[in-house]
């Protein structure tokens, strides 16, 4: 087995990393603290994001991406965890969903996302619809050639920014032993369409400037031309081209947690108690050691999952493992590090309580830790019969 990175991989972390260092870091404070992306900040990272030619990397190159595969792309989302994700979020990565665009809908919603000309935001959550998409109580109602939408949506990130929204809407049900089940149909749908409101979200711990928002369908009328795959056909275009948001969160937990860690390891070099450097106490240089291998494990669950999917091999249980293992070890490496940093790490000083913050939610959404393990466990227990 071959573990090493290419000479072309060695150079996307390279540059991406660099970006990250220069164009980003020196904002975070400005933005955690006014909660804000500027305009300007945002269209000046979307330009020089472009210019570098990662803008949609994660597109194929027939309709204009860079064409970067699976392994690849989880390396770029690696990187640009290490930086506020308000602001590497006009890094742009549209949701490669839109690749299941046709005729028309490829010239007004895939080819100007993926040139980032128009900006794209998901939105499947509902206040009673989380994990369980099913429930969603958001309909959309045949009116002749027109669909008719009512119903709201929550907790949708990058809405303030979007252009479209590429949104799941209950179109039906079907009776099954176990109760209703909805049927699902895609839906693009543009800002400003009459009907069709967005509005501010929650006040969130995690992440501030990359804002959550409400939508809200009242009597919002939609063409059909605007279902993104088939009627009723929701589920399907989510199982072909949603799976691997779960990798881009193991990714991102990699990234932020190696940036924690360089903290947490400088800190326990320099600090001073007792006459020596506070790494050289055993309850720190252990702590120190579990991280590492913390992170170094959880990298190599990430990269493995990305890498059964670039083989075309079945990869729903490895992306889970690595969406649950790197999540949860950024929890834990984000509360030794403040632990380590005594005090002082919940000050804002430094950027451990915001790291700190910034990770609980990783666990939550994309799939809580809880489904993620549903998700293992009955790939495992099926084949037995289970």
């Amino acid at each position: 087995m071959h573990f090493g990175l290419s000479e072309e991989q060695e150079m996307i972390i390279s540059t991406v990393r660099s970006f990250v260092e220069k164009e980003i870091y020196p904002h975070e404070a400005e933005v955690e603290r006014s909660g804000k992306v500027p305009p300007e900040l945002a269209e000046s990272i979307k330009t020089k994001c472009k210019e570098l030619g990662f803008y949609a990397c994660n597109f194929p190159q027939e309709v204009g991406g860079a064409g970067l595969n699976h392994v690849d792309f989880t390396l770029v989302e690696r990187e640009l965890g290490r930086g506020s994700m308000a602001l590497t979020h006009f890094f742009g990565r549209p949701q490669n969903i839109l690749m299941a665009c046709e005729g028309e809908q490829r010239e007004r919603y895939l080819l100007p996302a993926v040139r980032g000309e128009r900006m794209d935001a998901l939105a499947m959550t509902e206040p009673g619809a989380g994990s369980d998409v099913r429930s969603m109580k958001c309909n959309a109602m045949r009116d002749g050639d027109d669909w008719l939408i009512n119903g709201s949506k929550h907790f949708i990130s990058g809405a303030d920014h979007a252009d479209f929204f590429i949104v799941f809407i209950a179109t039906g049900e079907d009776a099954t032993p176990k109760g209703t089940k909805k049927r699902i149909t895609t839906f693009l749908v543009d800002r400003n369409t009459p009907g069709f409101e967005v509005r501010e979200g929650y006040n969130s711990v995690s992440h501030k400037g990359y804002n959550n928002c409400i939508l809200d369908f009242d009597d919002c009328r939609l063409p059909n031309a605007q279902v993104l795959g088939e009627v009723d056909g929701g589920f399907a275009v989510m199982n072909e081209w949603l799976y691997a948001t779960r990798i881009t969160v193991a990714a991102f937990s990699v990234g932020r947690a190696r940036r924690c860690f360089d903290y947490a390891l400088n800190y326990a070099a320099e600090r001073k108690q007792f006459g020596q450097a506070i790494g050289k106490f055993q309850g720190i240089g252990f702590s120190i050691a579990d991280m590492i291998t913390e992170i170094d494990a959880a990298d190599l669950l990430t990269l493995a999952a990305a890498w059964r999917l670039d083989q075309g091999l079945p990869a729903n249980r490895e992306i889970a493992s690595a969406k649950l293992y790197a999540s949860e070890a950024l929890a834990r490496v984000t509360d030794t590090t403040l632990q380590i940093f005594g005090g002082m790490g919940l000050m804002d000083d430094f950027p451990i309580e915001r790291f700190w913050r910034d990770a609980r939610v990783e666990r939550i959404w994309d799939g809580t830790s809880e489904i993620q393990r549903h998700i293992i466990s009955r790939d495992l227990l099926r084949p037995l019969g289970a």
